[in-house]
């Protein structure tokens, strides 16, 4: 299509999308549920033509040459979509977060202010590989009172066809609103450009991938973007810290699951501990099959490792490799942390509560933790049922962004007849 073409086509999505957002506004918290639950049944009814669809995903990303682990993002299989499908339903049942009340107050004057939780309105959704994305990102802005226009990568794009239009046709039989859930067609760079240029239709935009894809969306929105660049974690293991407790919170950041954005990549030990602890630590993660940089200090007492750059310390790995470095003190563990981190999660690992806390207060990132992996940083972990991403920004929403964070809130004011006017009431 020409990009004039592309143009009228994400427009006139958006103009739907404005309408549905609308009706999906006066819903009742069981209309939305009910909807859910027959998008969930769509998904599992469309099953057959999903997995045809994803097998020419699969077919034409093994000719380009994607790697193993791109491949099993993009695959799917019966136990796979039932997965998804399972997980609308665990959406359908979660508290609807529309209409609840935040605060009321009564004036002196009898005036009762009310804020209220309601729907942001029409969310675009800019993500990459993951086709159960498609679903999630859709469900959630339902649950929530929101349109959504999502907008997949060129790996996923017969997959997510396939999910968009389960999820459309087992909606449409519990009364989905036309436009409530719609899916662009196109994958290249246009677009993007074009849906993150239209402020009109839409209030709020997501991109859920690389550094990238994120940086392009930011470079090109006209409306308030939600994002996280990177997952630069680290663990800070302190002088009183449990050493075995240490080993075990590290070894279960790093590996459980390293290609995650919540991943540890950067471990700091205090010196006075370190030539006690490092070699436990490397013992565990060599087992672990992890690959260690180390600074100067590190490599001192573990020769055998491999050298840390510069680049180490603000690398996001999203792999079995660790970068190591020996600290003074707390207060350079600080330093070091709200230098390269990404904002997103860090841990200490102590027994001294007053250490804990003043690394829960003088370190700026969304979530913090005291002996806790961080791999904890997620929103179902958190008790959100599901999340639609992790925010390392600061406004709106910041860290695992679930139903609530999907939506604002109004001020609803109440009274009997107040005016601003008293001497004009007065009849003077």
């Amino acid at each position: 299509m020409t990009p004039e073409e592309i143009h009228a086509s994400i427009y006139t999505m958006g103009q739907k999308a404005r309408k549905a957002a609308h009706s999906l506004s006066l819903l009742s918290a069981e209309n939305k549920s009910s909807i859910l639950r027959a998008m969930a049944q769509g998904l599992r009814d469309s099953s057959a033509a999903i997995l045809t669809a994803n097998a020419k995903d699969i077919t034409a990303g093994s000719s380009k040459g994607l790697s193993g682990a791109l491949l099993d993002r993009l695959r799917l299989d019966a136990a796979r979509i039932e997965s998804i499908a399972a997980g609308v339903d665990q959406v359908a049942d979660l508290p609807d977060p529309v209409g609840e009340s935040l605060e009321t107050v009564t004036r002196p004057n009898g005036i009762i202010i009310e804020k209220v939780r309601v729907p942001i309105g029409v969310i675009g959704i800019i993500f990459e590989s993951r086709p159960n994305v498609t679903s999630d990102a859709a469900v959630l802005c339902l649950k929530s009172g929101n349109a959504t226009i999502l907008r997949g990568g060129s790996e996923a794009i017969h997959s997510n066809k396939a999910i968009a239009e389960a999820l459309q046709s087992g909606g449409e039989k519990a009364g989905l609103p036309e436009g409530a859930v719609q899916l662009i067609p196109f994958t290249d760079r246009e677009s993007v450009k074009v849906l993150a240029g239209m402020d009109k239709y839409l209030d709020l935009i997501i991109p859920r991938g690389g550094k990238g894809l994120i940086e392009t969306v930011v470079s090109l929105a006209r409306m308030p973007v939600i994002k996280h660049y990177d997952g630069i974690c680290h663990a800070y293991v302190d002088t009183a810290a449990d050493q075995d407790l240490a080993v075990a919170i590290i070894d279960d950041a790093k590996t459980q699951k390293p290609s995650v954005c919540n991943a540890l990549e950067t471990v700091l030990v205090n010196k006075d501990i370190a030539e006690a602890f490092l070699p436990k630590l490397a013992q565990r993660l060599q087992v672990r099959g992890v690959e260690i940089r180390g600074d100067e200090a590190t490599l001192a007492i573990l020769p055998n490792i491999i050298a840390a750059s510069e680049d180490d310390w603000s690398t996001e790995y999203l792999d079995l490799i660790i970068s190591v470095k020996v600290v003074a003190s707390l207060d350079d563990a600080v330093a070091h942390i709200n230098h390269y981190s990404s904002q997103h999660s860090e841990v200490i690992i102590t027994t001294d509560a007053a250490a804990a806390a003043r690394f829960q207060s003088e370190i700026d990132s969304a979530c913090l933790f005291h002996n806790v992996s961080t791999r904890f940083a997620d929103g179902e972990e958190f008790g959100f049922g599901a999340e639609i991403g992790i925010s390392t920004d600061k406004l709106h929403a910041r860290g695992p962004m679930g139903l609530k964070e999907l939506c604002s809130y109004q001020y609803r004011i109440s009274g009997t007849g107040q005016i601003k006017d008293i001497a004009r009431q007065s009849g003077l």
